[in-house]
């Protein structure tokens, strides 16, 4: 997104165009928004309204958390740094299981007021209001103000955390509730750089093992142990999808799978496929 940014395209100042063109992410800055916010919905539309669309579908690691919650209820929480709306899209996950970190692209709501916006009215604002960008014949429309109707200021956007703002309460209340009560702690496809979501690792009580699915080694100085004596770190090296995958089959949930493969993004559902035909040869 912020490789192909053109500030020209964009509806904002001289002034704001030259912070965007130095420092892109100045897009999704909340002093920026609160100035201005065609600059986020503008280059945020075709995500917002591609996720309505569900453009984009849950992967298998996505599928791993649904099912193990529908499996053996004893998923405590899902907290995720990803934005896309992917984990909210398991329709089989129940919201309370899910801690958006740093919000999420598929729910609205006022910037300013925090009154919640219905995600499909949002959208048929955008999709109205909000030039594309990306389209060069769009360029002659002007993008019209989407105004909150609690406090009348056009600062209605997807819930997702701005540069500069706090994350949301939800995350440090549902981790002082969850973290003493984990036996496992699932750490999958992060660098663990991140502050203060990387905490969850080592906030979680000595006792409880940690299990780290990433293509390579992360989080040493949270105190992660890589060393063959650990007695509580495991390192599943690894593709994500690949990995969770053949947890999948190890626990015999293959089958339930097999059932959203339509469902699967075209990579995910190639794995699943291969796995079931190695199985059935």
């Amino acid at each position: 997104m912020y490789d192909s940014l053109r500030p020209e395209l964009i509806t904002a100042t001289p002034y704001q165009r030259q912070l965007m063109e130095a420092d892109p992410t100045y897009v999704v800055e909340k002093n920026m928004f609160l100035q201005n916010s065609f600059p986020y919905l503008e280059v945020r539309r075709p995500f917002i309204l591609g996720t309505r669309k569900k453009k984009w579908k849950p992967t298998i690691a996505h599928r791993f958390a649904e099912l193990l919650h529908t499996k053996t209820n004893k998923l405590t929480r899902v907290y995720t740094q990803n934005i896309d709306g992917l984990t909210e899209a398991c329709d089989n996950l129940p919201p309370d299981k899910i801690v958006a970190v740093h919000g999420t692209i598929c729910k609205a709501s006022c910037e300013v007021c925090g009154t919640k916006v219905d995600f499909d009215e949002f959208c048929n604002d955008v999709e109205i209001n909000i030039k594309d960008i990306y389209n060069l014949d769009d360029q002659d429309k002007e993008s019209k103000p989407i105004c909150c109707k609690s406090c009348n200021r056009a600062t209605v956007k997807p819930t997702t955390v701005l540069f500069g703002s706090n994350l949301p309460q939800e995350f440090f209340e549902r981790a002082s509730q969850d973290l003493p009560q984990v036996d496992v702690l699932i750490i999958a496809g992060t660098s663990l750089v991140v502050s203060p979501a990387n905490s969850l690792v080592y906030n979680v009580p000595d006792t409880t093992l940690r299990v780290i699915i990433n293509n390579e080694p992360v989080g040493s100085e949270l105190g992660i142990d890589y060393s063959s004596t650990s007695k509580r770190d495991f390192f599943a090296e690894g593709n994500c999808d690949e990995v969770f995958l053949d947890l999948i089959e190890e626990l015999g949930w293959l089958k339930d799978l097999e059932n959203c493969i339509d469902e699967l993004p075209e990579s995910s559902a190639t794995l699943l496929r291969d796995k079931l035909d190695s199985e059935g040869s």
